[in-house]
């Protein structure tokens, strides 16, 4: 669930689906973004370090790519993926759906709300038993924000998913990200290529 590269069938032109002051409050694109602030360099995406936050890379096993970030802060988890997207029209309102069937085929339910970026979907998505734990239901939401050429997916877990407190924290820092398209020519749904963070003190160190 974690990748829409390889949904199959044409892309509808629906509108974009943003909050209306992202270009101002986030989540930004790389040119709108304030160029002195201390960003980790991510490849597809730039997070902006704050206390308590915990940043993992979430690895492809067979071709060891980095295909999503995961950020835990607030005692909550927010993973975040950078597609590409077209030039005038979004794909949030259909890749929604394609999550909500998804999540259908998997025994689970979503529902539709309107949250602080526009659509969202609450998931309730079923979590097979393991050795150690008992089959239970996982609540997630999912959103996304449709910007200039890209598309922003997050999946929020933990109290974040529940709590509104929790929720204000986590949504401040999916706002606080910036995603970098670049130029390279990307069929729309590709995930911008993501990569380790340089070393402190930038590539070699020092």
């Amino acid at each position: 669930m974690s990748d829409i590269e390889n949904v199959d069938g044409p892309i509808a032109d629906q509108p974009k689906s943003a909050p209306e002051d992202r270009a101002t409050a986030g989540p930004f694109d790389e040119a709108e973004a304030n160029p002195v602030r201390p960003y980790v360099d991510l490849g597809g995406v730039k997070v902006l370090p704050r206390e308590g936050l915990h940043l993992r890379l979430e690895v492809e096993e067979g071709s060891k790519r980095v295909v999503a970030i995961g950020l835990d802060y607030a005692k909550s988890t927010l993973q975040v993926q950078p597609f590409a997207a077209p030039r005038s029209s979004g794909l949030w309102h259909e890749i929604r759906a394609q999550i909500a069937d998804q999540i259908a085929r998997q025994g689970g339910t979503t529902t539709v709300r309107e949250g602080t970026f526009g659509p969202e979907l609450l998931a309730q998505i079923p979590v097979a038993a393991t050795d150690t734990a008992p089959a239970h239901t996982r609540l997630a939401r999912f959103i996304g924000v449709d910007g200039p050429r890209w598309f922003l997916r997050g999946v929020i877990a933990g109290e974040a998913a529940v709590d509104p407190a929790a929720a204000a924290q986590v949504e401040d820092l999916f706002r606080s990200i910036v995603v970098v398209r670049g130029t390279t020519p990307m069929p729309p749904r590709d995930l911008i290529p993501l990569r380790m963070p340089a070393p402190a003190g930038g590539p070699t160190g020092r």
